[in-house]
Parts: structure tokens; C-alpha cells; sequence
């Protein structure tokens, strides 16, 4: 039941987000409150004495002592319904709309809702004994996923005014679970995670159709990544990709002070985006949360919470979830900003002390879950880190690192020389292969982790050959060697090389993957036997093997068959070296 508000009380001080008012009995930490006769929403984040202090998520101009501030007696809270995907929010999920290179705010957005309704089908009956997580009717999604209207947690027992197969509103009541109405959206606050029955083993590999993760730094669903990468490296268009084309079945993209026009691109980009699995649109298994540079500051802060609330709202209903924050260094820097107002001891770089502990809340709330109705269900994190000068030590990139389970490092001189994508093999990690390995990945192709070490060993290989080659040469090096170079570069051109721009090459299916790592690693291995002696090895470093480094691009998304026939082309020039 929702408290009653707390007494009116007045402004005392504002400096930018950060907003003081006079102390009210009743009042705790992260209740919400409504600033001046606009009713701007804020958040309590300190109580000293005879004064609260909160911090704003929209533009306080305007606002001055003596105005009201309305506390609420709740959390910040949000609505989750039908309307959630294919639409853009705000941090504090108020709509917003796109109008050419700029997103309008809440009320311009939400008057083209007004009325909107929703068909409902029942799957419970009158009478039934219900507890949380059951489900109470369906919501048909059309292209997108469908949705499931749940039991509420805390709530249990007999069912009981149950609407009948219609359509209805987002305030319209569904059905009356042991007294406790349930509506079309719930409200649902957003700091802490919603409730499950049991925390599950990260088992099962997302598939994010790009060769170089699924090779060799593969994720798991309810597992955490980092994407740091200094500007011009390639970070939103990976992770752009990763939206498109991994088999997850709601994306939830986070743009955090992200330029309003990049911003709106991307918006354009997903409504015209056909989506692989349905044919339909991306955008209808997409949502959008932007929050802006042109935007309020600290509903950056919010954003990212309301988007781990957000899919674990689809996670409750079986599905698997991925969260994309684009990017966590916008989101630590309103913390930055935020903690200098609120005249805190700064730590490394100015950042709040408690900059580790927000990080690890935010990627905690990862997880492959039982949920409460019994059905398993996964939320995938992915934080782009965006380090000033590319300085991986500075302390969003340092303290990421600490809680997740996978790191893509994108290095400058990869991007520089237009390998994308710019994954560095070197400086990158995956603490989920060896789980993987043993789950349904691994039993599916027992040859994936030898194929792994290999393709690492060459590549570790070949970076460790290259000071060398620029010292003495690549022909002052045993044919041994020479031939770990050339290996090296065939991976890198030919396997880990992937075009977003390419209709073949844009999505790679796991069984195209490995047919490409075995035809390089063969190619590999005839090389080194064939070139024993110097002679030889100028030989084979002049075999022509265009049609190994552009089958790729050539053979269709699904053609293993290509990708033989040309493995076996090059097998034969090799065969015929003197």
C-alpha cells in the first residue's frame, strides 16, 4: 500500500541538481519529493539536523527559496507495462520523442499516448489460488516479445474480479489477488533489485554474432561486461551491433550524456533496423532510455538503475535480457559532479569515495535467475567506459574491471589501422570460458576450447615475434618463426576482421565461426610444415591466400561450404611450393 505523503515543506537553498529544504517528520533516505509548483521530481540523498537535502532530475531554473517541496513517502519509482517496448524515456522512464536531431521532453511525448490501450487475455480463473510470480493473463506483443501479467511480489492468494479478453488501459484493474489490486503497469521502485527465487549458474553463452567474442571471450547470459576504448575506437558501433544481432530477447539501450544528436541517430537507426530473428523491426524488442548531455545531469544517475529495473521487469516473464550503458564514465562523472555540490571528501580524480560500491551495485544486478513464477530468465550487462586519453589506470576503467566477468579492451592502433572490431586479444579477458566449456556450448561443439587455445596461441605468438620483425626483419628470423608471423596475420585478416557494413559479414553464426578458425588454423599448419627451410618460407610468404582472407565477406552468413572450398584452394597452392 502506498504510504500517504508527508507534510508540505519549503525550499531552502538550490545549487544546480542539488536542492535543501526544511526537515519533515517521516522523511527517510530516497524518498521522492516534488520541488515547487512545477513538482519536479528529486530524491532525498542526505538528512542533517533540521535539514534535507535532494538531488533533482530535471532543470531546477526557476526554482527558489521559499517554494514548496511535497514529499511523497515512497522511493523513486517507476511504471512497467505494455508501452515499454519500441519507446524512448528519460532517465525516470517519462516518454520522450525524437524530432530530428533532438529528443522533446515528457509532456510534448506523452500526450500521443493518452488512451492508449492494450489487448489482455486471461490465463488464470476466478477462484484460483495464486501465489507471486504466477502468471494472471497475457499481453500479445505483435513483432515483439508478448507480455505476462504477474502476481505481484507479496501478494498471494485467491483470484477474484478477473477481467475477461479485452482491451484496456494501464490504470485499468486486471484482477484482485488476496485484496491487493493488479493493474496493466505496476509501479516498481528503482534502487533495489526485484526479488527472485534462486540465483542460477551462468551456464548457457549469449551469442553476440560477432567472431571475435564468440571466439574468444565469450559471455554468459546473466553475466557482466566492460567495453573501455578511447574515442574513435569503435565502442558504439560494437555495441550497436551486439543489440542487433545477439540472441537475447529484450534489449534495453542506456544513453548516458551521450550528444543529443548521436542520440537521435541511433533512435532512427533502431526504427528502421530489421530485426534478424523476426523479421519485424529491432526497435520492437528495443527499448530506449536517453538521457542526454543537453539533458539533466543527475538523471544520468538514475538512468542506469531504472534500465536494470526495466529488464528484470521482462527477466520475471522467463526472458533474456541485455542492458547496454553507453556510457558508465557519463554516469560516474554526474557522481563526480553531484558529490563536489554536496561538499564530499574527493578520492582518485575527484571521483565520490563510494564510486567502487555504486559500480558493483549496478553490475550485481546481472544475474541468470529462477524467478518467482518458477521460469528461468537472464539480465546481461554491458558498460562502455569511455577513459580520458585512453588511460585504462584512470579509476572508472580500474574499478570496472574489478567486478566484471568480461573485458573487451578496444586498442587505438587496432582502430587506427581499420581492424574492426578493435577487441585488443591481448589486453582483453573472459572469466566465463571455462563455465561455458562445460555447459550446452561446450556439448554442442566439443571443439571449441582447443580451437580457442589455439587461435590464442597464435595470435600470443605472433605479437610476441613483432618488436622483433621491426628490429632485425622478418627474414632474419628461423622458418619457424616466420611462420608464426604469417599464421598471426591470418587470424587477424581473416578470422577476427569482421565488417558491420557487410551483409554476409555483419552477423557470424557459431557454425560459420568455427568453419573459419579451423580453414586458418589448417591453412596455419601447412604453412609451418611446409616452410623447413628459408628458401621455402619465401615461398609460402608469397603463396597468394586472397581467397582464405576474403571468404569472409564472400561466402553468405550461413555458406561452411565456401569457406571449405576456399581453405582447400589455398591447401593446394601450398602443396604445389617448391
Amino acid at each position: 500500500m502506498t504510504e500517504a505523503p508527508a507534510p508540505a515543506s519549503s525550499v531552502v537553498r538550490v545549487a544546480g541538481p542539488l536542492v535543501q529544504f526544511g526537515y519533515v517528520p517521516g522523511i527517510a533516505m530516497h524518498d521522492l519529493v516534488l520541488l515547487g509548483e512545477a513538482r519536479l521530481p528529486a530524491e532525498v540523498v542526505a538528512i542533517k539536523e533540521d535539514l534535507a537535502t535532494a538531488q533533482a532530475y530535471a532543470y531546477t531554473g526557476g526554482l527558489a527559496p521559499g517554494h514548496p517541496a511535497r514529499p511523497q513517502g515512497r522511493p523513486l519509482t517507476v511504471r512497467l507495462g505494455p508501452g515499454l517496448l519500441g519507446g524512448v524515456f528519460d532517465g525516470l522512464l517519462r516518454p520522450l520523442s525524437a524530432a530530428g536531431d533532438r529528443l522533446l521532453a515528457a509532456p510534448a511525448a506523452r500526450s500521443a499516448d493518452a488512451g492508449r490501450t492494450w489487448p489482455f487475455t486471461p490465463r488464470a480463473a476466478e477462484g484460483q489460488r495464486v501465489a507471486p510470480g504466477d502468471v494472471l493473463g497475457d499481453v500479445p506483443g505483435g513483432p515483439g516479445p508478448g507480455l505476462r501479467i504477474l502476481v505481484p511480489a507479496g501478494s498471494s492468494g485467491t483470484v477474484a474480479d478477473l477481467a475477461p479478453a479485452g482491451r484496456y488501459g494501464e490504470e485499468d484493474v486486471l484482477a484482485v489477488v488476496g485484496g491487493t489490486p493488479v493493474r496493466l503497469a505496476e509501479p516498481c521502485g528503482v534502487r533495489a533489485p526485484r526479488p527472485v527465487r534462486e540465483r542460477l549458474a551462468a551456464t548457457t553463452a549469449l551469442i553476440t554474432g560477432q567472431r571475435v567474442i564468440d571466439l574468444l571471450f565469450p559471455v554468459a547470459r546473466g553475466s557482466t561486461v566492460a567495453v573501455p576504448g578511447g574515442f574513435g575506437t569503435g565502442k558504439t558501433m560494437l555495441l550497436q551491433q551486439i543489440a542487433k544481432w545477439c540472441d537475447a530477447d529484450v534489449i534495453v539501450y542506456v544513453g548516458c550524456g551521450e550528444r543529443g544528436n548521436e542520440m537521435a541517430e541511433v533512435i532512427a537507426e533502431l526504427s528502421r533496423l530489421e530485426d534478424p530473428r523476426t523479421g519485424g523491426l529491432l526497435a520492437d524488442r528495443t527499448v530506449v532510455l536517453a538521457n542526454t548531455s543537453d539533458m539533466p545531469m543527475m538523471a544520468r544517475e538514475a538512468g542506469v538503475h531504472t534500465a536494470a529495473t526495466v529488464a528484470e521487469y521482462f527477466r520475471d516473464m522467463g526472458l533474456d535480457v541485455v542492458v547496454i550503458a553507453d556510457s558508465t564514465s557519463r554516469w560516474a562523472e554526474a557522481l563526480r559532479e553531484f558529490a563536489a555540490r554536496m561538499g564530499e571528501l574527493p578520492a582518485e580524480e575527484g571521483y565520490p569515495a563510494g564510486l567502487a560500491s555504486r559500480l558493483a551495485a549496478f553490475y550485481e544486478r546481472a544475474a541468470a535467475v529462477r524467478t518467482l513464477g518458477g521460469s528461468t530468465g537472464s539480465v546481461t550487462l554491458f558498460g562502455a567506459v569511455s577513459p580520458p586519453g585512453g588511460d585504462f589506470t584512470e579509476p572508472v576503467t580500474a574499478h570496472t574491471e574489478r567486478f566484471v566477468r568480461c573485458l573487451w579492451a578496444l586498442d587505438r592502433d587496432l582502430a587506427y589501422a581499420r581492424h574492426y572490431p578493435a577487441v585488443s586479444w591481448a589486453d582483453s579477458f573472459s572469466r566465463d570460458t571455462a563455465t561455458l566449456a562445460r555447459g550446452p556450448a561446450g556439448q554442442a561443439d566439443p571443439d571449441w576450447a582447443e580451437r580457442r587455445e589455439r587461435v590464442a596461441r597464435l595470435l600470443a605468438e605472433a605479437d610476441r615475434l613483432a618488436d622483433l620483425v621491426e628490429l632485425v626483419g622478418i627474414t632474419a628470423l628461423p622458418p619457424a618463426e616466420r611462420m608464426s608471423v604469417l599464421a598471426g596475420r591470418l587470424v587477424r585478416e581473416g578470422l577476427l576482421q569482421q565488417s558491420a557494413l557487410s551483409p554476409a559479414d555483419a552477423y557470424c553464426s557459431p557454425a560459420r565461426t568455427a568453419a573459419l578458425a579451423d580453414a586458418v588454423l589448417a591453412v596455419a599448419e601447412s604453412c609451418a610444415r611446409t616452410a623447413d627451410t628459408a628458401a621455402r618460407a619465401d615461398a609460402v610468404e608469397e603463396v597468394d591466400f586472397t581467397p582464405l582472407l576474403r571468404v569472409r565477406e564472400e561466402a553468405g552468413p550461413t555458406d561452411t561450404a565456401g569457406i571449405g572450398a576456399a581453405r582447400d584452394t589455398v591447401l593446394a597452392r601450398l602443396e604445389e611450393v617448391p
